[in-house]
């Protein structure tokens, strides 16, 4: 597995080692955790981002005529 090299400030990483322990895990864990999610992240967004392309792209070939609306607002919750 690949190593990665990252600069911090030495009260951020002994925070961060303190969290850590508290949470039975490591600093190197908690860093690997991130990037997984920080990529799935990246690849759920791409996914919506076409998904809403092809709505719009749907949307754009059927159109619906509804005509002219003659009521208000007000008028769909008259009882």
């Amino acid at each position: 597995m690949p190593n990665l090299t990252i600069s911090v400030d030495s009260e951020t990483l002994k925070r961060a080692r303190i969290r850590a322990l508290q949470e039975d895990t490591s600093v190197n864990a908690l860093l690997g955790k991130f990037l997984q999610e920080y990529v799935g992240t990246t690849a759920l967004r791409q996914q919506r981002k076409q998904a809403l392309q092809a709505l719009l792209s749907i949307a754009a070939e059927h159109t619906v005529d509804r005509g002219e609306c003659t009521w208000k607002r007000a008028d769909l919750y008259e009882r």
